[in-house]
């Protein structure tokens, strides 16, 4: 055996018993780099007559090839080695649960409308919408309300300052015009206004929306939403406005044991005008809506007013009251929320809370569907 088979075979030793990457290079540095053992050998070549290195090249250069197919294998067998020893102690367990990421939610209000428009439209109804800025016309006089209404004092209503076109102060004439001054909506109902003058009767709709009232505490506040309902249509009466809410609030509270009073009012937009009371029961200092009010444990809490279109507020909407009739209800879409999901103060509502919306707040996957369960049953 010539002295570079023994070097060889020891160079190949070390390397086989190299424990780790560190000592791999340690013996490529020995043998192929730049002053190794292997790398010395073929500079000798340039020493040697013709002959000579015709005769030790391919041998130097088969240790070499050698050597560095050693190193590249054993390379390749520490690296899935360490990479076994990594997998093995970085074991993730799929079985558990992912982290929870934070996420937002569903204000309960826009939880609420999705739901109750998923009823109503299953009722056949549709939805409309207006704006929120109107004029006293739409808002007051095409339903009913005449100059002197409560409703139309400034402690009542956000009205918007007078304004001349070029933006100075207006003389009353140029601020009133045809459609009146400009306020913000206290109620959705002119919505219906602007839809039967649109596309006359028969209507059957509801609009949701905001609505502003200057009136602030526990139940109330400045801005709320509101759901208002209509029917425009023949031979429409009172048996038919009941059964759509008895309908609706079954649905909506998921509960068969709804029972509803219509209590005489006045509306100046409905005549006859009801008041609609429901059942309930205080379960756990919660009100629990179900049941008869006159049974014992249980009493009546108004929702609601409703009633049968007045015939002026047809005439204002271009429909002819000799030919059509229909119903017109509205509720306070905050309010059955509190109700549905027992919250207690409207104004956590509007105060923007984290915390309060984790709690009460819905998850964007919890669409309200009638496979879900909102909807009205057969």
């Amino acid at each position: 055996m010539t002295d570079l088979d023994t070097r060889k075979d020891e160079a190949l030793s070390a390397i086989a018993a190299a424990s780790d990457l560190a000592q791999l290079d340690e013996q490529r540095v020995a043998a192929l780099g730049k002053k190794g053992w292997v790398s010395l050998e073929l500079k000798s070549l340039g020493t040697m007559s013709p002959d000579e290195r015709q005769q030790a090249a391919p041998a130097i250069q088969a240790v070499r090839a050698e050597i560095a197919d050693a190193i590249a294998a054993k390379k390749a067998s520490l690296e899935a080695a360490a990479l076994e020893s990594q997998l093995a102690s970085e074991t993730i367990d799929l079985t558990l649960p992912a982290p929870e990421t934070p996420r937002g939610s569903i204000h309960p209000v826009s939880q609420v409308m999705d739901e109750l428009a998923e009823i109503f439209a299953d009722l056949g109804f549709a939805v409309a919408t207006g704006p929120e800025i109107e004029d006293d016309w739409h808002n007051f006089t095409a339903l009913n309300m005449d100059e002197s209404h409560p409703a139309r004092a400034m402690h009542d209503t956000f009205y918007f300052p007078d304004a001349a076109p070029d933006g100075g102060p207006a003389s009353s004439s140029e601020a009133v015009g045809q459609t009146g001054r400009m306020l913000l909506r206290t109620h959705t109902s002119p919505v219906q206004i602007r839809s039967m003058m649109q596309q006359g009767a028969p209507v059957r709709l509801i609009a949701p929306g905001r609505v502003y009232r200057s009136d602030s505490d526990a139940t109330h506040t400045p801005m709320f939403h509101q759901v208002e309902g209509l029917v425009i249509d023949r031979d429409i009466h009172l048996g038919h406005l009941k059964w759509t809410l008895e309908t609706f609030f079954r649905a909506f509270f998921e509960r068969e044991d709804i029972v509803l009073r219509l209590r005489p009012s006045y509306f100046p937009f409905t005549e006859p005008s009801v008041e609609v009371d429901v059942g309930y029961s205080n379960e756990g200092g919660r009100r629990v809506v179900g049941g008869h009010g006159d049974e014992e444990g249980h009493d009546w809490m108004e929702l609601g007013g409703s009633g049968m279109v007045n015939p002026r507020v047809l005439e204002f909407a271009g429909v002819d009251p000799g030919e059509w009739q229909g119903f017109a209800f509205g509720l306070g879409i905050d309010r059955i929320a509190m109700l549905k999901y027992g919250m207690n103060d409207l104004r956590a509502f509007f105060d923007g809370d984290p915390r309060w919306l984790r709690h009460y707040g819905f998850s964007p996957f919890d669409q309200p569907t009638l496979s879900a369960g909102v909807g009205v049953r057969p």
